[in-house]
């Protein structure tokens, strides 16, 4: 392994040097992989549940599970005993690719300087604590907060660990400029760079002093402007992207004093929540980066040599594209071997794209030798979403023969028939898209509302909530609240004539409308807006 980790950084490869490889049977990783993969995190009855569930399956079907993996520091991967050492030497490699992944990419930021092993053992031995102290409350807490944890603010979390040190302006420029004179004083284009050259002149001729001349004059132009940035400034404390730091902080339920160990537990399900978020938005570009350098790193590995024709079929296996559905190993992996031979070719440049003959395009070669540094710019700065609008084109989808499958019913022989729809890059794409993590954005309007009442807006973006989880995740809120909640979103309306059609006839017209949820006492109300 220490072999395998010298040729790996050979490649380019980066990781620490300090890693921990256990050697288990198939039995030991099933109690793993249902808590995540970490075997200290905290204990839940949905996670037995879950080893049951695997336990039963295992004695089923015997299988020997194919890489685990841990973003701990030292990292963490676990190997079968029962797998030959070429089998072990592939896994690992691929284990590489995932470290790499882990230590370069933005998205993991956060997690670069946390010991997540060593808090997951801490937040058990408190939570077992607590569970001898309050009994089954705490598997409620844990409960009511886990139906939450994709309500956290993930991107504001990131967000603060690439805020410059010594930011060019302050708070208070900030304000003036992008939210006073535009959103308060609806000022013209005009008067609005007039304003920028002010404080420019003021930051020439007065240096650390300038912004204290320059609001010196605004204050006197706009007396109300003091008072407008106070109260921005006391708005933006409240943490109205993030419902589980928010309950924490601000309610009167949870602020009492024999309440405050649940804000413990709490805050246990959301930093667990957010070390997990990058591999959620990750997970195609992440086992294509592993997928991709296992094969080149262990066919280029002489250590080995024997062993081609087992690793091409356990490869093929890891590796292959369905004709339905979509294997992120498989996407990811060819979609960097893709892009690593355009960039090669000099094929991401303006004038090859400009091409529109096929020959042209077949030819177009200026071998740059530039596909490598390309792909590890890509892994250290892209997420799933970005990533696939980036990479995925016409001249890939043809290539590799994809299209978009639908399925419709054969009322002759009552079965469904599945059939290419489109094989266009742009609905392939947004296929792709469409299967990716992405948990409703749900903000609190502290202003909207009677007095105690907690007033959630969900933010529509074409997709409306899952109606049966609204009830049971509104109670849960109104608990922790202690007090009413009321949730506005959007739901379909289909109008008159509608309902499900089949291929051929006119399609369902929708529209959308807003309602308001309304929980108290455990009891759930609609009312149309």
């Amino acid at each position: 392994m220490e072999g395998c980790k010298a040729r790996a950084r050979d490649a380019g490869l980066s990781f620490t040097d300090e890693s921990l490889e256990y050697i288990v049977t198939n039995r030991d990783l099933l109690e793993l992989s249902p808590k995540v993969m970490i075997p200290t995190l905290y204990d839940y009855w949905v996670h037995d549940v879950e080893v049951l569930k695997e336990k039963g399956k295992y004695e089923l079907y015997p299988h020997n599970p194919y890489e685990t993996v841990i973003n701990t520091r030292p990292p963490i991967s676990f190997y079968n005993d029962n797998n030959p050492d070429w089998l072990n030497v592939m896994i690992f490699y691929h284990v590489l690719g995932h470290i790499d992944f882990f230590h370069n990419n933005t998205y993991f930021r956060h997690t670069w300087d946390y010991d997540f092993t060593g808090e997951a053992l801490s937040d058990k031995r408190l939570i077992s604590r607590l569970r001898g102290e309050k009994g089954r409350w705490v598997d409620y807490v844990i409960e009511f907060s886990r139906a939450l944890d994709n309500l956290v603010d993930y991107h504001g979390e990131l967000a603060g660990l690439f805020a410059p040190e010594n930011p060019l302006t302050s708070r208070r420029a900030d304000y003036y400029f992008d939210t006073f004179l535009q959103d308060v004083k609806g000022v013209a284009v005009a008067e609005y760079i007039r304003e920028i050259g002010r404080y420019n002149d003021c930051l020439r001729e007065y240096g650390d002093l300038a912004e204290k001349n320059f609001f010196r004059e605004t204050n006197s132009r706009h007396p109300e402007f003091e008072a407008l940035f106070h109260k921005a400034e006391g708005e933006r404390a409240v943490p109205r992207r993030d419902l589980l730091r928010f309950l924490m902080e601000r309610s009167p339920f949870l602020g009492r004093e024999e309440n405050l160990w649940m804000k413990q537990v709490m805050e246990i399900v959301r930093k667990t929540s957010i070390f997990f978020q990058p591999q959620i938005r990750t997970k195609i570009m992440n086992e294509g980066w592993a997928s991709y350098w296992h094969e080149i790193l262990f066919l280029s590995d002489n250590r080995i040599r024997g062993h081609e024709v087992e690793f091409a079929r356990v490869h093929a296996g890891v590796t292959a594209m369905p004709r339905v559905g979509m294997n992120p190993y498989a996407l990811g992996m060819r979609l960097f071997t893709y892009l690593e031979e355009q960039a090669d070719k000099g094929r991401l440049s303006f004038d090859y794209r400009r091409l529109r003959g096929t020959e042209e395009r077949m030819g177009y070669d200026r071998k740059t030798g530039r596909g490598r540094e390309h792909i590890f710019s890509l892994r250290e700065n892209l997420c799933d979403y970005t990533f696939l609008k980036e990479a995925i084109d016409q001249e890939f989808v043809d290539r590799h023969r994809l299209f978009v499958a639908a399925k419709r019913l054969d009322q002759q022989r009552q079965v469904w028939q599945y059939y290419v729809k489109s094989r266009k890059a742009e609905d392939y794409r947004q296929m792709v898209l469409n299967s990716l993590y992405h948990p409703p954005c749900i903000t609190v309007v502290p202003d909207k509302g009677a007095q105690g009442v907690l007033y959630l807006n969900h933010r529509f973006e074409g997709k409306q909530l899952v109606k049966e989880y609204i009830a049971n995740t509104m109670m849960a809120i109104e608990f922790l609240w202690g007090g009413p909640v009321h949730l506005e979103t959007s739901e379909a309306r289909i109008e008159k004539g509608g309902g499900r059609q089949e291929e051929g006839e006119e399609e369902v017209k929708i529209t959308w409308q807003r309602v308001v949820y309304r929980m108290e006492n455990k009891t759930l109300g609609r009312m149309t807006i």
